[in-house]
């Protein structure tokens, strides 16, 4: 439909119709009411409501309808005294296909100025440079494209308008243009897929260093959160089975595996910077997206499915606050399904440390197999570790224990005696 056909439409005519005496009505019950109560009405929630919106937009269609009859009125009265038309519509859409092109390419650099800044933020690890700069080469690259096409899109409609001292050439096929149309585009995307194809062979197949052995660490997601697990002294963790999750043992530990035993379980991952870290992810239930932007580690946790991710850390946490001048500033682990707002909640802290830092920090965290877990699984019980504030109690009542040959003691009963006597 035509501009000049869409601002003089019936249906546009009857909503206005019908918006002006809705508008009418509503306006003489608030002047009413406002008259009644002698009280200013807080309009705020109306316009932050959907009806305000409906409304304006309903405003918007009155004053295009009003302009297409008034249009309508001025070229009826020009027809009437014999006298060309008085709109030129082909100018009009042509003039405003050009002012569409300027509003269009200011929103683009304003989505770059204002939006660019939120894109993502530093990257944090060695793989997440290379994604970046496949990103931006990417972004550049489409941008040149889109700004050319729409140029020439848009000018071209402004420059060969419908006129009447101009006829159209009849130009159907050119061999040149198409080649180029084709071949261009498509030397361009393979770039692109090549680009993305070794930069993904480069981050999921890596030539393990001996000196430098990967940090394993589990992660297992479930409706709706994170369970971490850091293997032991032997550096291995160990093997999961769904038939064997009971009430304490939610992750299903095969404890049948002896390298499972000396696991450890945590409520924040904490990694060496530096360190590569290889991720094992796994769900209990449902499809989870295990995601930490500033690593740019992004992978989905499948039931039934094992899947890796292996990267480096290079930025700590208290570097990163301070590069981000933000005292509170925490790594996370997200989740980025977006199928209900749990998703979204189901967050888990992530601190990049020292090499000495997290050596002792390790040493700290309790073992997953405790001693309930001993007994269901009929493994030797061990003595629970005593605490230091235990020790000193016990400390404490051994040395005000009377003892039958002690000096102290026998002073005392002398002191008793003599009392008595």
């Amino acid at each position: 439909m035509s501009l000049r056909k869409l601002i003089v439409n019936k249906t546009m005519a009857a909503l206005a119709v019908l918006f002006t005496a809705f508008a009418s009505t509503n306006a003489l019950a608030q002047e009413a009411g406002t008259a009644a109560t002698a009280k200013p009405i807080d309009m705020g929630p109306v316009y932050q409501s959907t009806l305000f919106y409906v409304l304006l937009f309903l405003l918007l269609c009155l004053f295009i309808a009003i302009v297409g009859k008034a249009l309508k009125v001025y070229e009826l009265t020009r027809e009437t005294q014999g006298k060309a038309d008085g709109i030129n519509w082909n100018l009009v859409n042509g003039v405003l296909f050009v002012v569409f092109l300027a509003v269009g390419l200011y929103g683009v650099y304003w989505e770059y100025a204002v939006h660019g800044k939120m894109i993502l933020p530093e990257a944090a690890s060695e793989h997440g440079k290379k994604i970046d700069e496949m990103f931006n080469v990417t972004l550049i690259l489409t941008t040149i494209v889109f700004v050319l096409t729409h140029l020439a899109l848009f000018l071209f409609a402004y420059f060969y308008r419908g006129q009447k001292d101009r006829k159209a050439y009849y130009y159907p096929h050119n061999n040149l243009i198409e080649k180029i149309w084709t071949i261009v585009p498509a030397i361009a995307l393979t770039i692109l897929v090549l680009m993305g194809f070794l930069t993904w062979r480069s981050i999921f197949y890596k030539i393990e260093d001996p000196n430098n052995k990967p940090l394993s660490v589990e992660i297992t997601s479930s409706q709706f959160q994170w369970d971490i697990r850091y293997p032991g002294a032997d550096g291995v963790v160990g093997l999961k089975n769904y038939k064997k999750i009971t009430a304490i043992n939610n992750l299903g530990i095969d404890f049948g595996d002896k390298n499972s035993l000396d696991d450890q379980t945590a409520d924040e991952l904490v990694l060496p910077v530096g360190k590569p870290v290889r991720l094992i992810l796994t769900s209990k239930d449902v499809i989870h997206s295990f995601y930490m932007p500033h690593f740019r580690v992004q992978l989905n946790t499948v039931p039934g499915m094992t899947s890796y991710f292996e990267f480096t850390p290079t930025i700590t946490s208290e570097q990163m606050k301070a590069k981000t001048n933000d005292p509170s500033f925490k790594y996370l682990i997200i989740c980025s399904k977006i199928c209900g707002d749990s998703h979204y909640k189901m967050q888990k802290p992530v601190r990049v440390v020292t090499q000495a830092e997290y050596n002792e920090w390790v040493a700290k965290q309790v073992p997953y197999l405790t001693n309930d877990l001993r007994k269901e699984f009929h493994l030797p019980v061990v003595a629970e570790p005593v605490s230091a504030a235990a020790t000193a109690a016990t400390d404490s009542t051994a040395a005000n224990t009377v003892s039958p040959n002690s000096d102290v003691p026998a002073k005392t009963a002398t002191k008793q005696t003599a009392i008595k006597k």
